[in-house]
């Protein structure tokens, strides 16, 4: 009898340490468990919602900071990161890949991690990081020189490495992974160096390749260390040898649907940005132009890497209109599945769950001169030809090519920053800009580690009193229910709760609070340096919190052209904001 129950004993010991920690069940439900935030996107629909409501649209304007944390050192600039917090620690990365572990309550450090970047890096759009994942006891980031890292979530030793890509030839890594299933899910970044986008799976626990799917047509993916399938068919919609350095880089990561298990991941512009060069000046009636899957939206078995579906957003893309940003389950009015997403190229699209299928799509900036519109039918742009940049063959000196002014500019109508979804009141909440660009084409060739653009560009404001809008959106209607304008350009996430508010921050340094169904603006905090994080929620003895990391940086001050001297009086910083309700309120 005792020796069963000591072998009893053994096997739940086993059990508990096997699955210690982070559990997929944790990970699914993240979005229902309020007393933790374990995945990028409060849940893995990327939704961005939390049913909390102790902080709500009647007593937010008593919010009050519980505690500050600063990142510290010179490494003060661009904190695009989302929080995470677990088991009274909260976990977030830093500028110059960094990873730091911090009490909750007190806002104590514990532990940082300092990843040892080499010379050569060549991080695109500043030297940011936009969040961890957790599993088990690890916690995995990646870094600035294409490498993901798994830590222990308690000590912050190192657990495994491994490379995603090569970075001298201009990959790099900034995204927030995805766990499914045991499986950290991990794309790459480097889209304006001619590299080639793709989507990694690894076991979480060992950082051990299950599968890679490359996404941009002709390359081979991979399952279990073997040669899998090639992703689309040679030579399709790529002329020639140009799918060898086709970009499409997948570097803000994906959402996971579960509803049909589905990874979606968006992949961002083809090299060069000069699209004569890809043969894809003119329409083709056959789609032989399209350069898939760059631009795209892509739905992926998670198991096995192999692509279910494809939608392209802006084929032949030739402004930069990266199809990156992130793709959120949602049930329409009717409730029938749908993904929404809002695109750099100014348009707002509701696709099908079943097959990523068009169903509707609406401009949500301004002044839109690249395309009159959305077929109805096809979902492909109806372009405004003038309004492609010139092809530098035709220069009389064999320069650039005729320079013309589009809108949106290549920062995009949205950029990296995500919105949120709120089931209460059905719309979504997207932090957007007005802007556009002077833009023309110029000769490129491919150099390995080379800048691969072929484009030359001045952002400038198209409105005198904003440029950031945060908007309201119905995506049954694709109307904007409304608006507040800022103005400098928005950057930062957004967040939506159960308290009737929307949480989002500006780069004067504010992080501020609206109320959802109405946009008016209910309570502001200036935090000493511009707010481009992405704010997170939770509770804790009974109270709720709300934090965001601050620190202005990101791709604005460094290529917005006339906007980014218009803002270049902002300050750098580092640090988190961590508030509640006075503690006499909050009881109540």
């Amino acid at each position: 009898m005792k020796r069963l129950l000591l072998a009893s004993a053994v096997c739940m010991l086993a059990t508990a340490t096997t699955f210690a920690g982070v559990t997929e069940e944790d990970i699914a439900n993240d979005a229902t468990i309020t007393s933790q935030v374990v995945t990028n996107g409060m849940g893995r629909h990327l939704q961005r919602y939390s049913p909390l409501k102790s902080i709500n649209k009647d007593n937010v304007k008593h919010m009050v900071p519980a505690w500050s944390f600063s990142m510290g050192g010179e490494k003060q600039r661009g904190n695009e990161a989302q929080p995470l917090v677990y088991d009274g620690v909260m976990y977030v990365t830093g500028s110059y890949s960094r990873l730091f572990a911090i009490d909750v309550k007190t806002g104590e450090e514990l532990w940082q991690y300092n990843a040892r970047l080499p010379e050569g890096i060549l991080p695109c759009c500043d030297v940011v990081n936009r969040g961890a994942a957790i599993y088990g006891d690890t916690i995995i980031f990646g870094t600035l020189d294409a490498r993901l890292v798994g830590l222990n979530r308690k000590t912050g030793d190192v657990v495994w490495k491994d490379k995603i890509a090569n970075y001298k030839a201009g990959y790099s890594y900034t995204a927030a992974p995805l766990i499914v299933n045991g499986l950290v899910i991990t794309g790459n970044s480097g889209g304006e160096f001619g590299i080639v986008g793709e989507v990694q799976a690894r076991k979480a626990e060992t950082g051990e390749v299950v599968w890679t799917r490359p996404v941009i047509e002709g390359h081979m993916g991979t399952l279990n260390g073997k040669e899998s399938t090639m992703t689309g068919k040679l030579n399709a919609t790529w002329p020639g040898d140009l799918w060898k350095t086709g970009g499409g880089a997948t570097w803000l990561g994906g959402s996971y649907d579960a509803d049909t298990d589905t990874l979606v991941f968006g992949t961002g512009n083809p090299a060069p940005w000069n699209s004569w060069l890809r043969n894809a000046g003119e329409p083709k009636e056959d789609g032989s132009g399209d350069n898939l899957y760059a631009a795209s939206r892509v739905g992926i078995d998670p198991a096995t890497g192999e692509i279910k579906w494809h939608y392209q957003t802006t084929p032949r893309e030739g402004w930069d209109f990266d199809g990156v940003n992130e793709v959120i389950p949602f049930a329409d009015k009717d409730g029938n599945k749908r993904y929404a997403t809002a695109d750099r190229n100014g348009f707002f699209y509701v696709l099908d769950r079943k097959d990523g299928g068009f169903v509707s799509a609406s401009p949500f900036v301004k002044n839109i001169t690249w395309a009159k519109g959305i077929d109805e039918k096809t979902g492909r742009p109806i372009y405004n030809e003038d309004n492609r940049p010139g092809n530098p063959a035709d220069a009389a000196d064999g320069g650039k090519g005729k320079v013309v002014f589009s809108v949106p500019s290549f920062l995009g109508g949205k950029n990296w920053m995500p919105m949120a979804h709120s089931p209460d009141t059905g719309l979504f909440y997207v932090p957007s800009n007005e802007w556009g660009m002077d833009i023309w084409n110029e000769p490129v060739s491919y150099k390995e580690g080379a800048a691969y653009l072929g484009s030359g560009f001045t952002i400038k404001p198209i409105f005198e009193d904003y440029i950031g809008s945060l908007k309201a959106i119905d995506p049954n209607t694709g109307k904007t229910v409304w608006e507040y304008k800022n103005d400098a350009p928005l950057w930062a996430g957004v967040m939506s709760t159960g308290g009737d508010l929307v949480f989002t921050g500006t780069p004067e340094g504010y992080l501020k609070a609206f109320d959802a169904k109405t946009g008016e603006e209910l309570w502001k905090f200036q935090t000493g340096s511009g707010v481009v994080g992405q704010p997170i929620t939770w509770d804790q003895d009974g109270e709720q919190y709300v934090a965001v990391a601050s620190g202005w940086g990101g791709a604005v001050p460094l290529w917005g052209g006339e906007v980014a001297k218009k803002v270049s009086y902002l300050n750098q910083g580092g640090s988190v904001w961590v508030f509640k309700l006075p503690t006499m309120l909050s009881s109540k």
